[in-house]
C-alpha cells in the first residue's frame, strides 16, 4: 500500500516540477476527519477520515521533532506557533491498528486514545471504518458476560488470569451446560487481546441472536512464551540449520493449559468436558500453539483452528495417528495480503495443505480476510466465519 502511495506522488511531482511531495501529499488529503471511535471519553484527537488517514494532535512547544509511528511507518507532524504538533499518516486498511508517537526519540502512548496491549506494551490504538464492521458492532441484542477469572498456577508457581466469555444464556438456565472455545491470542499481546481489540464476545452476542452460531464459553489465558534466561548469549552451532519457533517453546503453555486451565474451567463454570464439545483456535503465535497442543494431543479436542499462523500438513496428520479420526474440523485463515508474500515456514502452503487434508476425508475450511495483512481485522472476521462451523456435529 505505502509503496504504491509513494510511487504515485512521485509521478505527479514529475508532472507538477514546482510543488513539492509535501505539498502534494497535503493537497490530496480529504479533510473530513472525525473522532476515532476508541478514543477517551471527550478527545477530538486522534481522528480518521474518510481515505482511513490517522490524524494526531499533541501539545508539545518544546519537542524537536514529533513523529505518528503506524503500521511501521514514521509519519512527520507540523509545529505550529503555539507548539502544537499535528499531522496525518496515509490511508489505513479496515480495523483496528496500534500506533504510538515518537517525541525526540521516545515512543510514548497518545493521550487521546484508549490503551490496547500489543507489540509487549501497553499503547494507542485505532479504528478504521469497516465496511463490515457490523459483525462485531455494539447491537441491541442479548449480551454474554466476560468474567476475569484469577487463579494460582502450582506449573508456574505465580498467579494466572483467563477471561471468561459466558453466552447470554449461560445465566438463565442453570441446568444448560455449554461446549468450550479455547481462544488464544498473539504474540506480544495477552488475555485482554480477544476481547479488548478482537471484539470476541460481540462476533458471539451478534451471530447468537442472529441465529447463526451455537452458544458456547470462550476462555482466553495468557500465552506468551519466554526464551530461557540466557539463550541470547548461548553460542549458536552454524553447523545446523536454524528451527524456529525453538524445540519445545510451547511447552510451558501446552502442560499449564491441559494440566490447570482446562480442568479448571471444567471445575468452575458449567462446561461440556468431553472432547467432542472442546475447540482451540489462536491467532499469529496462538495459532501455533493451537498446532503445535493439538497434533500432540487430539485426544483433548474436536476443533482446530489458526488464523494467520503455519497450517496443518499431511506430514503431520501421519504423525499425530489419532488426529484424522479426532479432529472434526481444521480451519485455516489468512488476511489476504499475508498470502501475498506468504511466510511459509516448516509448514509448507497453507491453503495447499488444507486442500490436501480435505482431500483425505478430512473436513476442512480456508478462509481469507480481503484487503487486510496480519492484523486484527482478519483475526476478527477469521473468528466470524470459524464460530458457525464449531459444535454442529
Amino acid at each position: 500500500m505505502m509503496k504504491k502511495y509513494i510511487a504515485i506522488m512521485m509521478i505527479l511531482l514529475t508532472k507538477i516540477g514546482t510543488l513539492s511531495i509535501a505539498q502534494i501529499y497535503q493537497s490530496a488529503v480529504v479533510e473530513d476527519f472525525k473522532p476515532s471511535s476508541v478514543n477517551q471519553s471527550g478527545k477530538e484527537y486522534p481522528q480518521v477520515n474518510s481515505e482511513g488517514r490517522v490524524r494526531v494532535r499533541i501539545e508539545a512547544p518544546e519537542a524537536n521533532r514529533v513523529q505518528l509511528d503506524i503500521g511501521a511507518v514514521k509519519y512527520d507532524l507540523k509545529k505550529d506557533e503555539d507548539g502544537v504538533w499535528i499531522g496525518e499518516s496515509a490511508p489505513q486498511d479496515e480495523g483496528f491498528h496500534y500506533f504510538l508517537l515518537n517525541i525526540d526519540g521516545a515512543s510514548v502512548p497518545d493521550p487521546g486514545s484508549l490503551f490496547f496491549y500489543g507489540a509487549s506494551r501497553w499503547g494507542s490504538g485505532i479504528e478504521i471504518p469497516a465496511k463490515d464492521e457490523e459483525f462485531y458492532a455494539m447491537k441491541n441484542v442479548p449480551h454474554g458476560q466476560v468474567r476475569e477469572h484469577i487463579y494460582y498456577s502450582e506449573i508456574n508457581e505465580s498467579t494466572g488470569r483467563c477471561f471468561v466469555y459466558t453466552p447470554p444464556e449461560y445465566d438463565k438456565n442453570p441446568k444448560v451446560r455449554f461446549p468450550v472455545l479455547y481462544l488464544q491470542h498473539g504474540g506480544g499481546e495477552d488475555e485482554t487481546g480477544w476481547s479488548n481489540q478482537g471484539h470476541a464476545n460481540l462476533i458471539m452476542d451478534n451471530l447468537i441472536a442472529a441465529g447463526k452460531a451455537k452458544p458456547f464459553i470462550i476462555v482466553m489465558d495468557y500465552g506468551t512464551w519466554r526464551r530461557p534466561e540466557g539463550a541470547h548469549k548461548a553460542p549458536r552451532d552454524t553447523t545446523q540449520r536454524r528451527v524456529w519457533p525453538p524445540q519445545g517453546w510451547a511447552d510451558g503453555f501446552k502442560n499449564t493449559l491441559i494440566k490447570e486451565i482446562i480442568p479448571m474451567i471444567d471445575e468452575n463454570y458449567r462446561s461440556l468436558a468431553e472432547p467432542e464439545h472442546r475447540a482451540m483456535a489462536g491467532l499469529s503465535m496462538g495459532g501455533m500453539q493451537t498446532r503445535i497442543i493439538t497434533l500432540a494431543h487430539p485426544e483433548l479436542f474436536s476443533y482446530v483452528g489458526m488464523f494467520s499462523e503455519g497450517s496443518i500438513s499431511p506430514d503431520d496428520v501421519e504423525g499425530s495417528p489419532e488426529f484424522k479420526g479426532k479432529i472434526k474440523l481444521v480451519f485455516i485463515s489468512y488476511g489476504g495480503r499475508e498470502l501475498e508474500n506468504p511466510r511459509r515456514g516448516p509448514w509448507g502452503d497453507p491453503k495447499e495443505n488444507t486442500e490436501a487434508l480435505k482431500s483425505a476425508g478430512m473436513k476442512t475450511h480456508f478462509y481469507v480476510s480481503p484487503k487486510t495483512a496480519h492484523e486484527w481485522q482478519s483475526w476478527r472476521r477469521g473468528l466470524y466465519e470459524f464460530t458457525p462451523l464449531l459444535f454442529n456435529d
